[in-house]
């Protein structure tokens, strides 16, 4: 009989109600939490994100590195297990063309320029500099007559990548800045086709760098101090439940106040046997530095100005994308066309003389047509007046004498 009992079951500790409540005070903390610490959230200073991302990119520099020399010394030991190779075939070469002179290495080149890498002084780049200027400024003074880069910008700004949650995306201010990028500190140093420094903290051996097959690298410091903004407005729309349920307008400048780092150039020459031409690398050391001013605007109503979080990751992305292009172990690469005289690329001498000609007919063509045709008009109307008519002939036959000659007037 005890068996067939049922046990008594136990009350809930919470109601309803309680529970309700227990939930809707969580959500609440954790929408404060967001609130305090995502939006309102003290951003760390410039000087200390600097620091982070430099030891960031040093740390990734020197792995790739040590990923490099380990690939080396793997390289280096199946050479020494493989056989020699078979000595190559001769070709006869032909008796008409002279024979090729030497190829130069970095070392000759280095002898017949006179320029010692371990004791040479860095050098100005002040003609640089200048030729940069202009370049910029022309470059300023077509963006000011022409609204190509402005078209460029909106088409990238709303290309296919844009996601749907995205409205479209207006460019409302534009400054492409007022100074100019200075270049200094240029120096010459020979890098091993890695990219890396040859022979660091030794004395330069120009017969080991040739075996090496090591290259020639100019580097050099650049640094700009300038004001360059782009401003977007966009909204950001909320498309469930239902299509446009709710919009958010949102503004977003961000303006590049300095850049510092050290550029390196280098020349890959052609190789005429794969077909490949000559091409010039850049890329910029791990050691830059690149600081921004950003600022944001958040709602139509009760506004939201300069979300320090907003900044973060804005600026975050923007390191990111220069990070993955060119700053090493990185490096963008232009292919460089022939530097070889031909016709078709020769300008000046007679040619200008023509162009300015052309040029002023285009400009002025219809007063030069107008004025010819007024010109021509007075003489056809001078040589009108100019013929006399046939009753004030002098030769004609007015009144003929009997006896006279039909045609000429005989005097009296």
């Amino acid at each position: 009989m005890a068996q067939d009992v049922c046990p008594t079951r136990s009350e809930p500790s919470l109601s309803f109600l309680q529970g309700l409540i227990l939930g809707q005070l969580s959500v609440v903390l954790l929408i404060a939490a967001f609130i305090k610490f995502f939006i309102f959230g003290e951003a760390p200073s410039a000087e200390e994100t600097a620091s982070i991302r430099a030891t960031e990119r040093r740390s990734r520099t020197l792995a790739h590195k040590k990923s490099l020399l380990s690939l080396r010394s793997t390289a280096t030991q199946r050479q020494g297990s493989q056989p020699p190779a078979l000595p190559a075939l001769n070709k006869k070469k032909s008796s008409i063309l002279r024979s090729n002179p030497p190829t130069l290495t970095i070392g000759s080149i280095l002898d017949k320029t006179y320029y010692k890498v371990d004791s040479h002084q860095p050098e100005s780049l002040d003609w640089f500099n200048v030729l940069i200027a202009q370049t910029i400024a022309q470059f300023r003074s077509d963006a000011q007559h022409d609204d190509a880069i402005l078209t460029s910008l909106s088409k990238t700004l709303n290309g296919t990548s844009r996601p749907d949650f995205v409205d479209e995306i207006r460019v409302s201010e534009l400054s492409l800045g007022e100074d100019f990028p200075i270049f200094s500190n240029c120096r010459i140093i020979p890098v091993d086709e890695d990219g890396l420094q040859f022979g660091a903290g030794k004395a330069f051996d120009p017969k080991q760098a040739a075996r090496e097959g090591a290259r020639l690298q100019a580097r050099m410091d650049v640094d700009l101090s300038d004001m360059i903004t782009l401003a977007v407005e966009t909204k950001l729309l909320l498309n469930f439940p239902k299509r446009l349920s709710a919009v958010l307008p949102v503004a977003l400048a961000v303006s590049v106040v300095r850049f510092s780092g050290t550029l390196s150039i280098s020349f890959n020459p052609s190789n005429p046997s794969e077909n490949t031409p000559t091409k010039m690398t850049f890329t910029f050391l791990d050691d830059y530095r690149l600081d921004f001013s950003i600022r944001s605007l958040l709602g139509s109503r009760s506004r939201l100005q300069d979300v320090p979080k907003i900044a973060q990751l804005v600026e975050s992305r923007l390191h990111r994308w220069f990070d993955e292009r060119c700053v090493e172990p990185r490096f963008q690469e232009i292919e460089l066309p022939s530097m070889w005289p031909r016709k078709k690329n020769t300008r000046g001498g007679d040619e200008i003389i023509a162009n300015i000609e052309q040029s002023i007919n285009k400009a002025h063509g219809g007063a030069i047509a107008k004025e010819a045709r007024q010109e021509l008009d007075t003489e056809t109307d001078g040589l009108r007046y100019r013929r006399r008519p046939v009753g004030d002939d002098t030769y004609s036959v007015s009144g003929s004498m009997p006896g006279s000659l039909p045609g000429i007037d005989m005097p009296t």
